[in-house]
């Protein structure tokens, strides 16, 4: 059977509902009364929601007429005109539209929740909310509910497998690490190519503190700027992915925008008080695979000073050992070091509403004690938000917001080839040394005991645990507050200021008595910024203005100011022992001083325009222009517009009273491009003087060595985007497609310049980066019964290819940062992907056997070759949500497809015979190397042992790309999260909710190509050069119960 539906009107909140104050009117009653045939009267009434707050905004209207109107701030409303037997329509955004018949008393109304509805209303630019079906580009919402439930420490990981496009990059495994999130692939060279974030209409700073020294000499890793949030205080979550969708942005939107809402109060019965306490434990997820056959040595002999495991059987046969003759044994030292991390959370929140005035305020700490021996993390987020309307009619409304977060780290891990890197050292110790004889760290004279004294030796882990120590402690406040003023239902005026504004302060302290440092360091270091934005709305929306158009206008403007402010003194030797002070240097003319000061100012006008007709088809025109003070003052005004359209086919059938398929229940397409913009980070562009001392400790200046030019410009971002969204079978199957491309051009770079010149660079434009993809969301509620069982399945798929159109005039290749080894280097080059991984090469002949030398091993190319690219070329996540009565279940597959990643951990492991796979079948016996030939082109019989072999693999820093590079692909269960919720019954007159549940991270991982190591294990996120893992702290496994208790 064909179905006919005629459209209904649906009416959104008056201005002062929302911080935009969108809202839609209808028209004027109009009543002849010449044609009247029965007297008419007033229909009154009050309209409630569920929990008996009143509705403000909510369309009352008859049935079948344009006689209607809306209620006002107590939820009353006053119709004239209305007949008996009139059937009287009362509907608002997120509530089930009722329809009453009047017989001419009052009417007092109680909206019941439509979930669907809901889910149809989102967070769009400058956080406008809308209805999703008006919007002509790609943007998914994650509820609040959704972030929480993976029982994350690092809000950026709730994240993973969620979201179509979606990348998230994790870095080390210690508490508070860092993770990046990338949208839609790379667009930048020199850029961090993350997306802007912004909570409460106010940008923050999503720092990633990963160390960019692969090889960890600049620190620990310090965790990226949005693992500050408490996710408990999360409302929503708005990914706006393509340049269409995040264009009211302009120079800060070339990477996409994530709209973070936080929690209001909302009326609640009881208290509205809810306690949360949680507790999880961790483990290693994965460990590289050990040998546990032979011992320390060389070429099969017992030695007390070889790094390597090439020594005799560990059958337990007595060797004088470093530390006296003992049996020759392997040991576990990864378990004997490593501990399991503990972590406890406890939150406690209060939220209400009455009378127009809304209160939520939230408390939560957390305290993490890692993998690693004496790392630790303390968390502590409080949040006050306030919101209330007053004035005359209530006109005004005052929304108001503070958070202040402090973290303290001790001992964060360090990452790389470092000798403090714990997880290097164990990797690396030789088999048969146990680790646990090394706990007793220091000797008589306070010197730190360890078996190995030649040159560049590592650290004893537990005297780094007790005697090398790094603290660190953030302040941070998040303050946003907005004025805003209804002049008619339909025009809206916002005020809004916010801040972001943190210090951070951090200090190292080397004792005396070590090996790599014997005299002991101390260093401290400062870092503060603030990110000031002073902005203005006016929004205008109304419905039915001429006939069936309607639309809306914003306008808009934003004064952004910023400023950083870094400095870090260091000692030298220190001249007393162990007494850390700046001031105890052994050589004040030694001591380092780093300081740098950046500020930065934009100022933006923007606007937005949208016609739409019979609310089925949407026609968007925004536009922005940026002054940015980073250009030159000829070249600072960058203007960015963008344009879409997209049409409801189902609502326009319905209006036109067409039939369509019942199985058939939503079908939108649309179309959209854009332009956005990166802009230059502060004194990129111009010279700069650099401060510093003489040999004799004077003070002196001088100039750097930037040529300027004024011409450079931001990079632009030019986007095309195309989608349809469908929904089936009374909206239980939904699926979202959508293509899109991107052109990345005007890339900032920095051009080397002839040493002669007077100069050694300057930024140019150039370049063209092109990302283009498709992605697919679905959902399938495959069972929905009210109370019984429900089973819903939601899953994302995304596809992206990120190419280097080109570079520059007579550049066709540039390193990434951080992306270049003697022996592998990851590079853009012209032509190729993103992410371009090269590396040393077996030689080979024609028919690709292995070239070996007169002593049977691979001869190595001198030259680096393309290896593969460290660029996934498919992600797909996939979550089933089941629940029964009280009972819920959820689970999360998450899948990279494609990719390379080269594994220096696992280099260096065959290199000193500690990895499994130097012992074949229980024995180290010679071989042939397979598929090999001589020089000659004859057939290769000569036998090399594998000490021989997998030391030429390894030589150099980091080895044979070919031998090390793996396929990246991994499918693993990431989550699983089973709950009860205890029925109201059972819980007395205090308690208004109680949920029990148990969380794990990490599961299972069901593929994956490198033994013993995970693929998200990379050397460091603070760097565009994601395909190389280079002994970095492993991913864990974690196991959390948790309690939330209502009252």
């Amino acid at each position: 059977m064909l179905k006919r539906i005629k459209s209904v009107s649906m009416l959104l909140a008056l201005a002062g509902v929302s911080s935009t104050g969108a809202a839609y009117a209808v028209a004027v009653p109009e009543v002849d009364a010449t044609k009247s045939v029965q007297q008419t009267s007033t229909c009154t009434g009050i309209v409630k929601d569920a929990t008996g707050e009143t509705v403000i905004g909510a369309s009352v209207v008859v049935k079948g007429t344009t006689n209607g109107t809306i209620t006002g701030l107590d939820g009353d409303f006053s119709l004239s005109g209305v007949k008996k037997g009139d059937i009287i329509q009362i509907s608002f955004v997120g509530y089930q539209t009722m329809e009453i018949p009047f017989d001419g008393q009052p009417i007092n109304v109680t909206l019941k929740d439509d979930t669907q509805t809901l889910e149809e209303v989102v967070v769009t630019a400058l956080g406008i909310k809308r209805e999703k079906k008006a919007l002509g580009y790609a943007q998914q919402e994650l509820k609040g509910d959704a972030l929480v439930a993976s029982r994350e420490s690092n809000l950026t990981n709730s994240l993973s497998g969620k979201v179509a496009g979606l990348q998230v990059v994790r870095g080390s495994g210690g508490p508070g690490s860092s993770s990046k999130i990338v949208l839609r692939g790379n667009s930048s060279i020199s850029g961090t190519n993350q997306p802007l974030i912004v909570v409460d209409g106010v940008p923050m700073d999503n720092f990633t503190g990963g160390v960019e020294d692969a090889w960890g000499n600049n620190g620990v890793d310090m965790g990226n700027g949005l693992s500050d949030i408490n996710p408990d205080d999360i409302e929503s979550m708005s990914v706006l992915k393509g340049a269409s969708a995040a264009a009211l942005y302009g120079s800060r939107a070339g990477n996409g925008v994530i709209l973070i809402t936080t929690k209001t109060g909302k009326k609640q019965d009881g208290l509205g008080i809810t306690v949360t306490s949680s507790v999880t434990a961790e483990t290693m997820f994965m460990n590289p695979e050990l040998q546990n056959t032979y011992g320390q040595g060389s070429n099969g002999i017992f030695d007390v000073k070889a790094r390597g495991s090439w020594g005799p059987l560990a059958d337990g046969t007595e060797y004088d050992q470093w530390n006296g003759r003992t049996p020759l044994r392997t040991y576990d030292n990864v378990g004997a070091y490593f501990n399991t991390g503990l972590s406890f959370n406890e939150g406690i929140s209060f939220q209400q509403s009455k009378d127009g005035t809304s209160v939520f305020a939230s408390v939560n700490r957390s305290d993490d004690k890692g993998i690693v021996p004496g790392a630790k993390l303390e968390k502590t987020s409080i949040n006050l938000r306030g919101t209330t309307l007053f004035g005359k009619d209530q006109r005004w409304k005052l929304d108001g917001k503070v958070t202040y977060l402090n973290n303290k780290g001790h001992n964060r891990p360090i990452q790389g080839i470092n000798q403090s890197n714990a997880f290097y050292t164990i990797y690396n110790l030789p088999r048969s040394i146990n680790v646990r004889d090394l706990e007793n760290c220091l000797d008589e004279d306070g010197k730190m005991i360890w078996w190995d004294t030649e040159m560049s030796p590592q650290e004893n882990p537990y005297w780094s645990k007790d005697y090398r120590l790094n603290e660190d402690t953030r302040n941070r406040l998040l303050i946003a507050g907005s004025l805003s003023y209804k002049f008619t239902d339909w025009w809206n005026v916002e005020l809004k200021a916010g801040t972001d504004y943190y210090t951070t302060t951090s200090n190292e302290k080397i004792h005396t008595g070590g090996n790599v440092t014997p005299k002991g360091r101390y260093s401290e270091a400062s870092e503060t910024f603030y990110e000031n934005n002073f902005s203005f709305l006016s929004t205008m929306q109304k419905d039915n203005i001429f006939g069936k158009f309607g639309g809306f206008l914003t306008l808009g403007g934003n004064l952004m100011m910023q400023k950083r402010a870094y400095q870090k003194i260091s000692t030298g030797d220190l001249l007393i022992p162990n007494l850390f002070s700046v001031n105890n240097a052994a050589d004040k003319m030694s001591m380092g001083f780093e300081y740098t000061l950046t500020e930065r100012k934009m100022n933006s006008l923007y606007g937005s325009f949208q016609i739409n007709y019979g609310g089925w088809v949407f026609l968007d025109v925004t536009a922005r222009n940026d002054w940015s003070s980073t250009m030159s003052k000829s070249n600072r005004s960058y203007f960015y517009p963008s344009v879409s359209l997209s049409a409801v086919v189902t609502d326009m059938l319905n209006d036109f009273e067409v039939s369509y398929p019942d199985w058939l229940s939503f079908a939108k397409v649309r179309a959209s491009y854009a332009e956005v913009g990166n802009d230059l980070d502060p004194y990129k562009l111009y010279n700069v003087y650099e401060l510093g001392k003489d040999d004799y400790g004077n003070p002196v200046s001088s100039i750097g060595k930037v040529l300027f030019d004024e011409n450079v410009r931001s990079e632009l971002v030019k986007s095309y985007e195309f989608g349809v969204d469908l929904k089936f079978l009374d909206n239980r199957l939904g699926i979202d497609f959508s293509y899109y491309k991107t052109n990345a051009t005007r890339q900032l770079l920095s051009l080397p310049l002839d040493p002669f010149s007077g100069y050694k660079s300057k930024m140019i434009n150039a370049g063209n980066i092109q990302n283009s993809g498709i992605e697919l969301m679905a959902y399938c509620d495959i069972f929905r019964q009210n109370d019984g069982f429900n089973w819903t399945l939601t899953a994302n798929l995304s596809k992206n290819n990120n190419k280097i159109i080109e570079l520059a005039e007579g550049i066709n290749e540039t390193a990434l940062s951080q992306g270049g080894f003697d022996e592998v280097k990851i590079v853009a080059h012209t032509g190729g992907n993103y992410g371009d991984i090269y590396g040393k090469t077996f030689a080979r002949n024609e028919q690709g056997q292995i070239i070996v030398d007169g002593e049977g091993l691979p001869i190595i190319n001198s030259d680096l070759a393309y290896l593969g690219n460290q660029q996934p070329t498919c992600m797909l996540g996939i979550t089933n949500n089941f629940s029964y009565k009280n009972f819920s279940l959820s689970f999360l597959i998450d899948a990279r497809f494609g990719g390379k990643i080269y594994s220096a951990t696992t280099a260096r492991l065959y290199g000193n015979g500690n990895a499994a796979g130097t012992v074949v079948n229980g024995s180290r016996e010679e071989f042939v190397v397979p598929n090999s030939v001589l020089e000659d082109g004859s057939a290769n019989t000569i036998k090399v042992t594998p000490q021989r072999y997998w030391e030429r693999m390894t030589q150099g820093n980091l080895g044979v790309g070919e031998a090390f590079l793996y396929d990246a692909t991994n499918v693993r269960l990431r989550n699983i999260t089973l709950g009860y919720n205890f029925s109201k019954k059972m819980l007395g007159d205090y308690v208004q909710n109680l949920r029990l549940s148990f969380t794990m991270n990490n599961v299972w991982m069901i593929k994956s190509h490198i033994p013993g190591i995970d693929p998200e294990s990379i050397a460091t996120t603070n760097t565009n050069a994601t395909g190389i893992e280079l002994g970095g702290a492993p991913t864990s496994r974690s196991y959390t119960f948790n309690v939330t208790v209502g009252f």
